[in-house]
């Protein structure tokens, strides 16, 4: 099973679930905006320099998330865990 990497601030109520490897921080070439009046949120996919996928980054994250997901999330808004 591929190991995911999930962030999630809650203040912010904004996660990114990375599809790379999870022990490096591949740098975003390309941002493509999702935002479908269907689902009443932002989601942007972002590509590297080679055209794949690295993440997808969700805003109103608690609304289109489910919780358990957001639950074993790496925390980026409790100070200390980052």
């Amino acid at each position: 099973m591929a190991d995911i990497r999930v962030t999630y601030d809650q203040k912010a109520d904004a996660a990114y679930i990375y599809f790379t490897d999870p022990h490096t921080r591949p740098k975003s070439a390309r941002m493509y905006p999702c935002d479908p009046a269907e689902v009443g949120g932002m989601i942007n996919l972002d590509f590297d320099e080679n055209g794949y996928l690295v993440g997808v980054e969700v805003l109103a994250a608690s609304s289109k998330l489910h919780q358990h997901l957001l639950d074993a999330a790496e925390r980026l808004d409790i100070e200390g865990m980052r």
